[in-house]
């Protein structure tokens, strides 16, 4: 089948290479934050090419310097604001959905990386089968600072890292590069963007959808990258120490022990980042991590949205809706981005 590319500028673009197509979300200056226009038409497509025969295998990748930097949240409060919680809540109910759908999915998801995955982006590419990450990934779950929490299923694959990395990972909103994403299994493989173009051609060139073969083409263009010294990879056991403890009170208290016995930067910046963080989204978030380790997908999605309602409808905190007016809304994710990367 030849090439073919939708002349509509629509959030997703869709290309068809032989058995394969392409999805490339298309909001770069928004570093593809997802509206519910976007999770609409993935989940459209999505739904159509799992009954169409003539697709094997679906490729999901972003236009620009990011992924996907999660669910457009200012755009989410804006419409709260003019309508109701309801709003907000239609728009998280969608993204659950397609979450679920992607992990259930019958056919091959291969995932590229190549930038920035946060929050909502990590529930794009994580419950499918293949995750490229390249020298230009990184990965967090911002949520606490935000008033939210670690959802599209966070609990689910968060508390499924080595040991009580996800709790570190999840609470603190700390970054992974792509070779922490690598040994941690948050990406399957690691590709130098140079070769992605030859790795994309070689995936589409394929008339196959046996993931067997897909991870041997995928190895061919494989290198692996290393770890720094500075590596969470290399914390694991402090990590272990003082995020099994019980309560974030707890936590806290552990890294602060950990302070007087050995003058680190990172704990200390660790402490930092646990206390600038919505009080309330750390204690919900430590509660569905540990529930999640002992729960399938299905019903950590469930619990998402339970809790994303009462978040929406300010019961617990109102600290998201604080957090979004001091933003002035067109800054939110920028300031999700800057909290993450460059803190």
């Amino acid at each position: 089948m030849a090439s073919s590319v939708s002349s509509r500028q629509e959030q997703v673009l869709v290309e068809a290479k032989s058995m394969a197509r392409i999805l490339t979300l298309n909001r770069p200056k928004q570093l593809n934050a997802q509206t519910i226009q976007m999770i609409s038409q993935l989940s459209e497509l999505f739904l159509a090419f799992e009954e169409d025969p003539n697709v094997k295998l679906v490729i999901l990748k972003g236009k620009g310097r990011a992924f996907s930097v999660g669910g457009d949240v200012a755009a989410v409060v804006r419409d709260i604001r003019a309508d109701d919680w309801r709003a907000g809540a239609n728009f998280f109910l969608k993204v659950y959905t397609l979450n679920y759908l992607m992990a259930t999915y019958s056919k091959l998801q291969v995932s590229i990386l190549d930038g920035l995955v946060m929050g909502g982006g990590a529930g794009l590419s994580v419950h499918g089968r293949f995750r490229v990450a390249t020298e230009n990934s990184l990965f967090a779950m911002p949520e606490t600072a935000l008033g939210l929490f670690p959802d599209v299923g966070a609990s689910y694959f968060l508390s499924r890292l080595p040991g009580f990395l996800g709790e570190y990972i999840g609470l603190t909103g700390s970054r992974l590069d792509s070779a922490e994403m690598l040994a941690f299994g948050l990406a399957t493989h690691f590709v130098p963007s140079a070769k992605l173009p030859m790795l994309e051609a070689a995936i589409c060139d394929l008339d196959s959808s046996d993931p067997i073969i897909i991870s041997s083409i995928i190895d061919q263009y494989c290198e692996q990258p290393s770890l720094k010294e500075q590596s969470v990879y290399n914390r694991l056991d402090v990590i272990d120490r003082c995020f099994s403890q019980k309560t974030v009170e707890e936590i806290l208290s552990a890294l602060e022990r950990e302070v007087v016995h050995q003058m680190d930067g990172w704990i200390s910046a660790t402490i930092q980042a646990l206390k600038m963080a919505s009080p309330t989204s750390l204690k919900i978030s430590l509660r569905s991590i540990r529930e999640g380790r002992l729960e399938g997908l299905g019903p950590c999605l469930v619990r998402d949205y339970r809790m994303v309602c009462h978040v929406l409808r300010g019961e617990a905190s109102k600290d998201f809706f604080e957090v979004s007016a001091y933003s002035n809304f067109m800054h939110f994710n920028l300031l999700l981005v800057t909290h993450c990367f460059f803190s």
